[in-house]
């Protein structure tokens, strides 16, 4: 097994970081709203999808 050096591993680590192509500001608000925008479209689907599964089962064993 090779012997790691930690200070060329953080340089190499330095390098890395600096290629990566980061976000703006702009992408990031707008990638934010969007997953915040689907987290509720698919809240409510979830929910109507549960109050009408609970709806058909009460109607089926006419538990009201």
């Amino acid at each position: 097994m090779a012997a790691v050096n930690p200070l060329k591993f953080l340089q190499e680590v330095r390098q890395e970081v600096g290629k990566v192509s980061w976000p703006t500001r702009q992408e990031t608000l707008i990638s934010t709203v969007m997953v915040l925008i689907m987290v509720v479209l698919a809240s409510v689907f979830f929910l109507a999808a549960d109050q009408i599964i609970a709806w058909l089962v009460q109607l089926m064993l006419s538990i009201r």
